[in-house]
């Protein structure tokens, strides 16, 4: 004999939310995340970025990658 159980999660307002303030914290701490990955690469000289392979043009992308992982 099989049978399905189904289980409704909570949804009301209360979880609506507690869900968005969730997702706004998260994409606060990620923005915080690239910009000091920002400042911290271009704070360094051309010198000290061509040590580590890195140009100016692509201080935008890591950073990126940094906090989003894409």
């Amino acid at each position: 004999m099989a049978y399905v159980s189904t289980a409704r999660l909570a949804r009301g307002p209360l979880a609506r939310l507690m869900a968005l303030k969730d997702t706004v914290a998260t994409a606060v701490r990620q923005r915080r995340v690239y910009l000091q990955t920002v400042a911290e690469l271009n704070a360094l000289t051309d010198r000290e970025l061509a040590d580590l392979g890195i140009s100016r043009l692509a201080i935008a992308e890591i950073a990126h990658q940094a906090a989003y992982g894409i």
